[in-house]
């Protein structure tokens, strides 16, 4: 009896031992971190060839510009037919196949002649890529690695695009200045190639696979059986989610939302701050430090999302949103004053803080469903920035200068905070749509 008692003891200790040991999911959510700051490395360079393609080959910046939009275009629209792609062949397989092909894309644009090439590579190639390693991956991972801190995960790993961006723009437009776009072409090539060996070692697609329950789950979970015809899956969960108001208002804001951020301020600040004076470069400066704040206001925009209504949180997002904004047009000016910083400081917070209470909706209303409907949320997010990144310049054009384009924003992001508002809760009691 003795030793029975002895040998209860330490498996209780051992048992004692795996539970304060951290969970899995955490390295899961970090081997996703690096992979999105390494994936990010191409996302930093197309706004610098512009300038050095324009003068080496002659082409129009409307031709640059147009493999531009399709990359912009399949970033949102391959989102949704990857995450089905994920529950079908894996998360660690699909994300290595579009970090190969983010490769191929960056790596082949160094022999190009043609215009019709830099549509092939950056466009298609790097567009396929991208799309496959946009905010879809995150949410597959949340969605099977996390039952608790769901919001905080989200918020990092949305970040970690910001993240790379600041690491890999610097390094980029100093490569650019000094020895060319090809170098910076190939440091994008080798940023992708050199994740895909910690994905295939690293990466696991479900808990299950290792024994282990979700974080946070008091049951365990089996791994689901691969769901086949990925696309047909893809289309048939937007067939299903349209006919539900909430898909409707999500999409509706995340529009607005992508207007608001990458279609206006990341492509028009800068023209609008020179048009008042200031340098090209201290434009660009203040750029960056949106990206910094961001980075801070995405995480904590997690960890509120896990503590109050989403809702409420996109409300009061798009509104401060959109009150920075229509105070921004008699900000401008020839230097940096203590205003402008102030704003600066204030949108950065703002960026994509979003992000995480959108999931969150999805995850409520869509269940198993919810990163495919992401991806298709998403996909909206692109078309409102390339819609407002077009008309933006229209603007500019047609009135002399952006401030109708602030002002119109600001009214904008009021509307997306009156509709989230209007997001029904799903009752208690009552499944999500999967």
């Amino acid at each position: 009896m003795p030793q029975t008692t002895e040998t209860v003891v330490v498996d209780e200790t051992r048992t004692d031992a795996r539970q304060h040991r951290i969970h899995r999911a955490w390295f899961v959510a970090a081997v996703t971190f690096v992979t999105i700051i390494g994936a990010a490395a191409f996302r930093s360079l197309p706004g610098l060839l512009i300038d050095p393609l324009h003068q080496e080959f002659g082409w129009s910046r409307g031709t640059i510009g147009a493999a531009v939009s399709v990359n912009l275009a399949l970033y949102g629209l391959t989102a949704p037919f990857a995450a089905a792609l994920m529950d079908r062949f894996g998360i660690r397989r699909v994300v290595a196949v579009a970090l190969a092909v983010i490769t191929l894309g960056a790596g082949t644009t160094v022999w190009m002649t043609a215009a019709w090439q830099l549509l092939l590579c950056w466009g298609l190639l790097v567009g396929l890529g991208s799309g496959s390693m946009a905010l879809a991956f995150a949410a597959t991972v949340t969605n099977r690695w996390f039952t608790e801190r769901r919001g905080l995960v989200t918020g990092i790993l949305t970040a970690a695009s910001a993240s790379g961006q600041l690491i890999f723009l610097p390094v980029l437009s100093w490569t650019v200045q000094h020895h060319g776009w090809r170098p910076a072409s190939v440091t994008v090539a080798l940023a992708a190639l050199a994740v895909i060996p910690f994905v295939w070692l690293l990466l696991r697609d479900h808990p299950a696979d290792v024994g282990l329950k979700p974080y946070g789950a008091t049951e365990f979970v089996p791994r689901p059986a691969p769901v086949t015809g990925a696309a047909r899956r893809t289309v048939n969960v937007l067939l299903s989610a349209v006919r539900t108001g909430p898909f409707w208002l999500l999409a509706g804001t995340f529009a607005i939302c992508g207007a608001s951020t990458n279609g206006l301020v990341q492509t028009h600040f800068v023209p609008a701050a020179h048009d008042h004076g200031m340098p090209i470069t201290a434009a660009a400066s203040l750029l960056a430090v949106i990206g910094v704040f961001d980075v801070l206001g995405t995480i904590a925009s997690g960890w509120f999302t896990d503590r109050f209504e989403p809702r409420r949180l996109l409300a009061v997002y798009y509104a401060l949103r959109g009150i920075s904004l229509l105070f921004l047009p008699i900000l401008l000016a020839p230097t940096v004053h203590p205003p402008m910083v102030f704003f600066i400081v204030f949108y950065g917070l703002d960026w994509v803080a979003t992000v995480p209470p959108t999931l969150a909706l999805c995850r409520e209303h869509y269940g198993q469903d919810s990163a495919i409907v992401f991806g298709w949320v998403l996909a909206s997010h692109q078309v409102g920035a390339a819609l407002v990144a077009f008309l933006g310049g229209v603007a500019r054009d047609a009135f002399g200068s952006y401030d109708v384009v602030w002002y119109a924003s600001g009214a904008l992001c009021a509307a997306a905070a009156l509709m989230a508002l209007v997001i029904r809760r799903r009752p208690a009691g009552v499944p999500a749509l999967a």
